[in-house]
């Protein structure tokens, strides 16, 4: 029997009655949800330390819910009746990129730039004549700049990967299982925006933020949106508003405003399908040393793709001003068998 086939040690074989609790301590997160203009919950009430990442990884785990063999994770949460349900959101036909443009000049944030180059220009065309112009580009998608998709693949523990996959899966070839290819047919779903800046009465949160799981439910009561099966969950910290007041500044030194770790229990109860946001989801620095634990926890246990690094101001502005902040989304990565991920260019359509 294959390290794969062994019975996992990301969660239990009882998943109904482990789906039933994480439900019930939800729903106890969901009370009392604060006002937009209160202050954020405090982080008392939800430890930071590796013995409580630990219990979230087997208490969100969905390693064997689809079968042993699965690597679709929570994406097959987006059911095709979810999808049709999900084109009905869409009453103007109003189309927003919530991509980042790429960025060609290395900065506090981008210390992998996009190289480009050309390969065939107007200025060298003849003035007469057919002429064609070309270019190539390299782009290091993963960090804390580019917009991008994250595959399972893309982060390990203990040796694993998502439904209990090994860490030798993915050489020096790539990935063989748990890759980016098995979502070469798209993301078509209903989208939620969680502005959790514009719920504090802010531009944006300051790096270093955490937001917990009463904030996404006191959002969730202010707005009258709900979070259910199959959702691309966004979450807005105003990342690039602060950027571009302020200009970039070191990730390393100075984090990013995110999700603390107990946010990954409220997607879960949820049967949220992908995360999503302007940072890269994990409230940084996570203080627990080199782990991001809601990458982990959404990645490895509960299989649920991440796009990192979206451009939310946009898409923000069109949900406030029709006061409505759910819409369709789509995106698409590319066909690469063996990535570990993805640019991305996911669109919201009003």
């Amino acid at each position: 029997m294959s390290e794969h086939d062994t019975e996992n040690d990301a969660g239990g074989a009882d998943w109904s009655s482990r789906r039933q609790v994480i439900q019930q301590i939800a729903a106890g997160a969901a009370i009392g949800g604060l006002s937009g203009r209160v202050a954020m919950a405090q982080g008392a009430a939800h430890p930071t330390s590796q013995e409580e990442f630990l219990r979230l990884l087997k208490a969100v785990s969905n390693w064997n819910r689809w079968g042993a063999e699965d690597q679709m994770g929570a994406v097959n949460l987006i059911t095709p009746a979810r999808r049709r349900r999900a084109l009905t959101l869409v009453r103007e036909g109003v189309p927003v990129s919530m991509a980042h443009n790429a960025e060609f000049e290395a900065g506090p944030d981008n210390t992998t730039p996009v190289v480009s180059k050309m390969t065939g220009t107007g200025t060298a065309a003849p003035a007469t004549g057919p002429a064609n112009t070309g270019d190539s580009f390299f782009m290091s998608y993963h960090g804390y700049a580019h917009t991008h998709m994250d595959s399972f693949c893309h982060f390990l523990y203990d040796g694993k990967m998502y439904n209990g996959y090994s860490k030798d899966e993915v050489t020096d070839k790539g990935a063989a299982k748990n890759s980016i290819i098995n979502f070469k047919n798209g993301i078509m779903t209903r989208g939620v925006l969680m502005d959790m800046a514009r719920y504090r009465g802010v531009d944006w949160l300051e790096p270093g933020t955490a937001i917990y799981p009463e904030d996404l439910s006191g959002w969730k009561k202010q707005a009258g949106v709900k979070v259910g099966a199959g959702d691309v969950v966004l979450i807005r910290t105003g990342r690039w508003a602060r950027r571009a007041a302020k200009g970039a500044w070191s990730v390393g030194q100075a984090g990013l405003a995110g999700l603390h770790m107990s946010c990954a229990e409220w997607l879960h109860a949820r049967d949220a399908a992908v995360l999503g946001g302007d940072g890269t989801q994990d409230a940084l620095p996570s203080n627990l040393g080199r782990l991001q634990p809601v990458h982990t926890l959404c990645l490895y246990a509960m299989g649920m793709p991440i796009f990192d690094n979206l451009e939310l101001e946009a898409v923000a502005a069109e949900a406030a001003k029709r006061r409505r902040w759910e819409f369709l989304v789509t995106a698409a990565p590319a066909a690469v068998p063996g990535a570990t991920g993805s640019v991305l260019n996911p669109i919201a359509t009003f």
